[in-house]
């Protein structure tokens, strides 16, 4: 019976440049008998570049149950199916792990769930920050508002470096809070990695916020923040 299971692949795609992909992420994509999108939209760029023209459908944060219930079901049937993000790996901050750990609780030992690594905004951006990072504290989004001063306090008193991600709409928020827990640590910000105006800036976190209030253009797309231990 295990063996007429199908695969689940976890597919890595581009975190912005489209020749950031795999040559196994492309064979798998072609192969499978359905990939799953974020948006089939964003997607659709990438399959375009590479001539991939297999069924697509949308999983994302607010899809159903008999919408899981229909992908275990192709499972059961054997078909192979790949689940991809916007961008980079998924299931890291990712809606994509509700999917996976309902697979696994389907088909326990038996569940074929397989990752095909590529591109991660997070390792990306901790390998060209400089910040020595032989371990390093993940706090993928950090809240709007429940729990949000809590975890800037737990980022002041960390031995080790913390990296988060933000966005455009909360960055100088978030640098704010940063000049008030942590005036002194060295802060890198990076900034629409691997796109064209891909761009690291270091230092103080008031530096940094005076720097972005300076410039508002540059406050425009995607972060991720590493704060240095002190």
């Amino acid at each position: 019976m295990t063996e007429d299971i199908g695969t689940l692949y976890i597919v890595a795609t581009p975190i912005g440049n489209l020749e950031d992909i795999t040559l196994r992420a492309i064979r798998i994509l072609k192969e499978v008998d359905l990939i799953l999108c974020e948006d089939t939209r964003t997607t659709s760029k990438l399959l375009h570049k590479y001539d991939i023209k297999n069924k697509t459908s949308s999983y994302h944060a607010h899809s159903t149950m008999s919408k899981e219930s229909a992908i275990i079901r192709m499972l059961k049937e054997g078909k192979n199916i790949a689940l991809v993000s916007d961008a980079g790996t998924p299931c890291i901050s990712d809606p994509g792990v509700l999917l996976v750990s309902h697979v696994r609780e389907a088909f326990g030992s038996n569940a074929r769930v397989v990752p095909i690594p590529g591109a991660s905004a997070l390792v990306s951006a901790l390998s060209a920050s400089g910040i020595p990072a032989p371990d390093f504290l993940f706090l993928g989004f950090l809240p709007h508002k429940k729990g949000r001063e809590t975890l800037f306090r737990e980022i002041a008193e960390s031995a080790r470096p913390v990296a988060f991600y933000e966005s455009t709409h909360r960055v100088l928020k978030t640098l704010a809070s940063l000049r008030e827990h942590t005036p002194h640590h060295r802060v890198m910000l990076a900034r629409e990695l691997t796109k064209q105006f891909e761009q690291f800036v270091e230092g103080t976190p008031e530096e940094l916020e005076a720097y972005i209030a300076e410039h508002p253009e540059k406050q425009k797309g995607e972060f991720v923040i590493i704060v240095a231990p002190r």
